[in-house]
């Protein structure tokens, strides 16, 4: 496949960023560019055979890191059922990929997200989808947990939302400290959860089973 080629594939891989904007494919070239003085600055040649794709690998990697930007992650949770439940509803060890917005290294490992219904209920897949797409951005742990939980309280506005995520990071484990076997968790409390133990305690009780 020629330069052309893999350069059209993004374009048309991409539509929501490129279609009808020029400016985007200009972009979208010069990024190119200087991932080639990159590569070059870190000490190898763009040009042999085995690098000449990659600076536009890259750049499509890097589009499909950050998909999350190109939806309303919350807009999952609109799909609401009539069930009438009052109890704890936990969905648990969602996967997901991330990446550091201070590095641009990959952190990666499992969210889990509980909350108990007022009068909605959603579909538990829709969870799934709404965490992927928050994922999908830049972000540091801390914040990608917060939004999660915010958007279960703003869709379904229930009695209490509770969020854990337990993550690796690579800008930990593979740079810097290196540190390999360091695992962060974040949680979020919000409403019953924040108010009360025996909720939480639940919650966790539950996670630990």
């Amino acid at each position: 496949m020629s330069l052309l080629d893999i350069e059209r594939s993004i374009i048309e891989k991409f539509p929501r960023i490129f279609e009808g904007n020029a400016d985007k494919v200009k972009q979208s070239k010069k990024i190119t560019e200087a991932l080639k003085d990159l590569i070059e600055l870190c000490g190898d040649d763009p040009n042999r055979d085995g690098l000449q794709e990659t600076p536009h690998r890259v750049l499509k990697a890097f589009l499909e890191y950050t998909e999350g930007y190109q939806e309303d992650p919350k807009n999952h949770l609109n799909k609401v059922f009539d069930v009438s439940h009052k109890e704890l509803v936990l969905v648990k060890n969602i996967e997901f990929h991330s990446m550091c917005e201070h590095h641009f290294a990959p952190f990666f490992g499992v969210a889990h997200v509980g909350y108990i219904p007022n009068t909605k209920v959603t579909g538990l897949s829709k969870i799934g989808r709404m965490v992927e797409g928050y994922a999908k951005r830049f972000q540091v742990q801390e914040t990608l947990t917060n939004q999660i939980a915010d958007a279960v309280e703003e869709i379904l506005q229930p009695q209490g939302t509770m969020v854990v995520i337990e993550a690796k990071h690579m800008c930990m484990c593979g740079r810097g400290i290196k540190k390999t076997s360091a695992e962060t968790t974040t949680t979020a409390t919000r409403g019953i959860f924040a108010e009360r133990s025996d909720a939480r305690l639940e919650f966790l009780t539950l996670l630990n089973r």
